[in-house]
């Protein structure tokens, strides 16, 4: 490694940490307001001005308060639960890339930086991996405290992974085949050229399916069933106080970022803008003010499309119920594996039909290009959507004339 690999990664490294830090506040008062706001009642409204220092003293409150731990419990387990959670979730948050690279001259050498943590061409394979390990805190959590209730929420976490994550796999793939690439840099350059070239309208059904996948995967309602309050108390976080359960708190708001910004990589454009138009055809000046100006944009617009998931994932809490852990399962193994196995095998049959530079019908100026590809998996999936939706309908007529 020579100096500006080590700089560069000393400043990644210090960097680091203070996204999740700065970022589970400001979520916490964004949800807290806006679940005031749907039920008509005042949010946090007393600590700071409009309530702003409310996360601040609930942090202090957390940080000063006394860590228990029933006497029957695993010791060693039950303080590895929390560390392993929030860990594997600040490793999934490495490899998403907040703006487009940067080149700089460095001893008279050209460098490139990522805006990554972790630039890896394997990307997408590390994120699997890393998620398909983080469910192993919930379940060591629920099975160290040695309480039912945590036990009940642990193994419903382990089933609940097992059924969104093929799922969650399969839609993933998809996106793939697309882009060539398992490099996140790659997949969000495939989708570069304006608003119509984002992946979303070639693959809406594996967008649905994905962003469905990945709210189980972040067990926010209505698919919390792992921390159930009316059947398991407090689920597999039952017998943990402090910063012990700061740190499962934090891990679900840093996992909603997280998962937010991958579907944005996926099939939002990621720190693209929805109008091609780089910086430098309109304001001109040296490169490294034309380099800068984009890297702000770009995350102008990756924190944008952020925030608006985390909105509708609030706004769901506060409007929907929570499922039965049935109606789970069958969600996951009968309706999503199916639709996300039929999906990739088209996706499939149609790259290999047009390849990968299908033939364009017609190009809109600054919003990008509609191909033959294009029309024929939005037509796809746009299908299947309205099919669901007509069985999920004749199934609620069902259901209310045997009732």
């Amino acid at each position: 490694m020579d100096l500006f690999d080590l700089i560069t990664s000393i400043i990644k490294g210090l960097a680091f940490p203070l996204i999740p830090l700065t970022l589970v506040p400001v979520i916490v008062l964004f949800e807290r307001k806006i679940i005031g706001w749907v039920q008509e009642r005042p949010g946090p409204n007393r600590v700071g001005p409009w309530g702003v220092v409310q996360a601040v003293a609930d942090a202090a409150k957390l940080i000063f308060k006394e860590d228990l731990r029933p006497a029957g419990a695993i010791a060693f387990l039950h303080t590895l639960a929390p560390a392993l959670t929030i860990v594997t979730t600040f490793l999934t948050l490495s490899v998403v890339p907040f703006g487009p690279k940067l080149s700089f001259e460095f001893d008279g050498v050209m460098r490139t930086v990522s805006m990554s943590v972790l630039d890896l061409n394997l990307g997408l394979v590390f994120f699997l991996s890393i998620t398909s390990i983080s469910i192993y805190g919930i379940i060591l959590a629920g099975w160290s405290s040695n309480n039912k209730y945590s036990l009940l929420g642990g193994l419903r976490s382990s089933a609940q992974m097992v059924s969104y994550e093929i799922n969650l796999s399969f839609t993933l793939a998809c996106v793939l085949i697309l882009a060539g690439s398992f490099d996140v840099y790659d997949i969000v350059e495939a989708q570069q050229g304006g608003f119509l070239n984002w992946f979303i309208w070639r693959q809406p059904l594996a967008f649905l399916l994905f962003f469905i996948a990945q709210i189980a995967e972040t067990n926010r309602l209505p698919f919390d069933l792992p921390e159930g309050e009316s059947e398991l108390t407090g689920g597999f976080h039952t017998e943990y106080s402090g910063m012990k359960f700061a740190m499962f708190f934090m891990a679900e708001y840093i996992s909603m970022f997280v998962m937010a910004a991958l579907v944005s990589v996926l099939f939002l454009g990621g720190f693209q803008g929805p109008v091609a138009l780089p910086v430098s055809e309109w304001i001109g000046g040296p490169a490294w003010l034309t380099q800068a100006l984009n890297a702000l944009i770009g995350l102008f617009w990756l924190i944008a499309k952020i925030a608006g998931q985390i909105f509708f994932m609030i706004w769901m809490r506060a409007t929907l119920p929570r499922l039965r852990y049935d109606q789970l399962m069958s969600l996951g193994w009968k309706v999503m594996f199916e639709l996300a196995t039929i999906n990739l095998i088209y996706t499939a049959a149609v790259q290999l039909m047009f390849g990968s530079n299908p033939m364009p019908l017609f190009t809109i100026p600054f919003l990008g290009t509609i191909s033959v590809q294009w029309i024929v998996l939005f037509a796809l999936g746009a299908g299947v959507i309205a099919g669901v939706e007509l069985l999920t309908q004749a199934y609620r007529r069902r259901t209310l004339n045997a009732c």
